[in-house]
């Protein structure tokens, strides 16, 4: 087992990138002409509007699907399933009810034959690092969302992935627990600088934690534009309020999706409506800063 603070691996390239659903005729593209690079040790954002294939493209980069048509690499070698380099926590809990907290945890290990001393005391060490040192034997039914989700870090960190890909994984929560769990994460990919790929249509949540946010066209997906976030680390959610740079990024990122869910919503999507009308409000309280 290697150390989890070791220096940053995984550099994920899209090169062409095409999927396709169905045959001939009625063949659909989800994704078409992606090319994009996850920079090793950053944490890259992906927005979009929903519906518009980000989950697509997760599975893709996981290895669960494979491309109709271009290249994916990670370090330069082709990807062609999945594997314990690139772990996904993905938008729903997957921690499994009938284990304890720390029985999840080790869970990748144990599966693999791998279970040994040193992985026992990762585990306990990552139980700590997450805050849950006083929860080990707690079942997830016995956790709080915000909780479950540190699980759930820990979970994919003792398996020491080159890569760490994200689906959401703060949706759903409330608003109070959604803002710790950022800041809590930021925190913790700042210790490590492991290479994250994270996925939201949270424009908030994507300036905040970004390196690098890429903004993606409407469906079939492809990159419309990459930002990069030259915000100061580490960061606070409060102090980026008050931060003319941060806003000026937020509202040229939103402009960009805003164009983008209009074409969903000239077509009829009801996530588009829903976009457009969010994007209202988020345009006027950023003008009133």
């Amino acid at each position: 087992m290697t150390d989890i603070t070791q220096a940053p691996r995984g550099e994920i390239a899209l090169n062409a990138v095409k999927k396709s659903f169905g045959e001939g005729a009625f063949a659909k593209d989800a994704v078409s002409n992606c090319s994009l690079t996850i920079e090793k040790g950053k944490l890259t954002v992906v927005i979009g509007p929903s519906g518009c294939g980000k989950s697509t493209l997760i599975n893709l980069i996981a290895g669960y699907d494979r491309p109709t048509g271009g290249t994916i690499t990670m370090d330069g070698k082709k990807v062609t399933g999945p594997g314990v380099d690139r772990l996904v926590v993905f938008q729903e809990t997957s921690l499994m009810p009938w284990f304890t907290t720390y029985r999840n945890i080790i869970s990748g290990p144990e599966a693999r034959g791998q279970l040994n001393a040193k992985t026992r005391a990762l585990a306990d060490s990552l139980l700590e690092r997450v805050g849950l040192g006083a929860f080990r034997s707690k079942y997830p039914s016995q956790l709080s969302g915000g909780m479950q989700r540190r699980a759930e870090l820990a979970r994919a960190m003792i398996n020491d992935p080159a890569v760490m890909i994200l689906d959401e994984p703060f949706r759903g929560l409330d608003a109070m627990t959604k803002v710790l769990m950022l800041e809590y994460f930021a925190q913790l990919f700042e210790e490590g600088r492991r290479t994250t790929l994270f996925v939201t249509t949270d424009i908030d949540e994507a300036v905040f934690l970004a390196d690098r946010l890429i903004i993606m066209c409407n469906k079939p997906t492809r990159v419309r534009e990459i930002i990069d976030v030259d915000l100061p680390r580490p960061r606070r959610l409060a102090d980026l309020v008050e931060s003319n740079e941060a806003n000026q990024i937020k509202m040229k990122a939103l402009a960009i999706l805003h164009s983008e869910a209009m074409k969903s919503f000239s077509a009829g999507s009801k996530s588009a409506a829903d976009f457009v009308e969010a994007y209202s409000k988020r345009a006027t309280g950023a003008a009133a800063h």
